[in-house]
C-alpha cells in the first residue's frame, strides 16, 4: 500500500467555494468528476483555472481534483484558481513569492451588493414621477 502525498486548499470568489486537492500525476484536472474540457468548454476560464500552473512550471506534475458550488462559470473558475494557488504554496512554500506578485493568492473581496428597502434594487430606485 502506498500514501500518495496530497495537498488540499479551498478557493473562493463572489459566492463560488471549490476545494482543491493536487495529487502527484500527468496533469489531469477533474472537476466535480468530470474532465475540465467537458465542465468548462469555455477556453477563456479554462486558461484562467491552468494560469497558476503555467506561472510556477508545474502544469504536468499535479492531478488536481476539484469540488466546486456555487455561483457562475466565471466565478468558479476564479475559485478553483485561487484553490489551486493556495494547495501549491501548500506544496512548496517558496512558490507563494511568485504566485502573490502575480496575484493568485489574493482572494477577489467583490460581491453583489444586497437588495435595499425602498428600492427597485441595489442602487436602482423606483421610477419618479413629479406630476
Amino acid at each position: 500500500m502506498t500514501v500518495e502525498i496530497q495537498h488540499t486548499a479551498t478557493g473562493r470568489r463572489k459566492t463560488s467555494m471549490a476545494r482543491v486537492r493536487l495529487t502527484p500525476g500527468t496533469g489531469a484536472i477533474t472537476i466535480n468528476q468530470r474532465p475540465l474540457d467537458d465542465y468548462f468548454p469555455n477556453n477563456v476560464l479554462k486558461m484562467i483555472i491552468k494560469q497558476p500552473l503555467l506561472s510556477v512550471e508545474a502544469a504536468d506534475k499535479f492531478d488536481i481534483y476539484v469540488r466546486v458550488a456555487g455561483g457562475g462559470a466565471s466565478g468558479q473558475a476564479g475559485a478553483i484558481r485561487h484553490g489551486i494557488s493556495r494547495a501549491l504554496t501548500e506544496y512548496n512554500s517558496e512558490l507563494r513569492k511568485k504566485l502573490k506578485k502575480e496575484g493568485f493568492l489574493t482572494r477577489d473581496p467583490r460581491m453583489k451588493e444586497r437588495k435595499k428597502y425602498g428600492q427597485r434594487g441595489a442602487r436602482a430606485r423606483f421610477q419618479f414621477s413629479k406630476r
